[in-house]
């Protein structure tokens, strides 16, 4: 298969930068979400990307930026006046909603008495990001009518493994122990406010 990267470094890409490109080629262009199975890409690289889209483009930086690679993003211009984002590395991942393990799922999740959201994230996903702060809006507009809760597919994959779940970020809707909605990547917020009123008003 053609690769839909194209590198512009020189000297060529190391085989850890370029493991991290071919996982790329499995991401959606049109609704950011990121394969789950990048283990070895990220022990080898530990890079978080934001705003990804297709064909990829990498630029690799120079100098006092090591290692880091860049690649167009409509999210914003370098100084180059190319539209460019970092792959920036040991991102933090802050959500105020709670977190749910393996160990806590049935109950907090299967056994709750209103709908439940959780959204399924990665530490090295960079859309997750972007979607922990709509889930964090919903949760406080929907308080004492809807749970919401972060799940870490790097600690609980077999979790993600059980709903079928191949890439982050993903969120699921539940309701009565049962799932009833699911939205794959990073959409609007618009988005799951539909799906959590439909979960509702089921």
């Amino acid at each position: 298969m053609a690769s839909n990267a194209t590198s512009l470094c020189s000297p060529p890409l190391t085989s850890s930068r370029a493991a991290v490109l071919h996982q790329f080629q499995q991401l959606n262009p049109n609704r950011l979400s990121f394969p789950i199975n990048l283990n070895t890409a990220k022990r080898a690289t530990n890079l978080t990307v934001q705003h990804v889209p297709l064909p990829l483009k990498v630029l690799c930086g120079r100098g006092n930026r090591g290692s880091n690679i860049f690649v167009p993003s409509p999210m914003g211009v370098g100084s180059s006046g190319k539209q460019l984002v970092l792959l920036k590395r040991g991102l933090g991942f802050e959500s105020s909603s709670t977190s749910v393990t393996q160990d806590s799922w049935e109950n907090s999740i299967l056994k709750s008495d209103i709908p439940v959201l959780v959204e399924f994230y990665a530490s090295w996903c960079g859309p997750c990001r972007m979607v922990h702060r709509v889930i964090d809006e919903i949760a406080a507009e929907y308080d004492g009518k809807l749970k919401c809760f972060v799940l870490n597919t790097d600690n609980d994959l077999q979790i993600a493994e059980n709903y079928e779940i191949k890439a982050v970020p993903v969120v699921l809707l539940f309701k009565n122990g049962e799932k009833r909605e699911s939205v794959v990547g990073t959409m609007p917020k618009e988005f799951y406010i539909a799906a959590v009123e439909r979960v509702m008003q089921s």
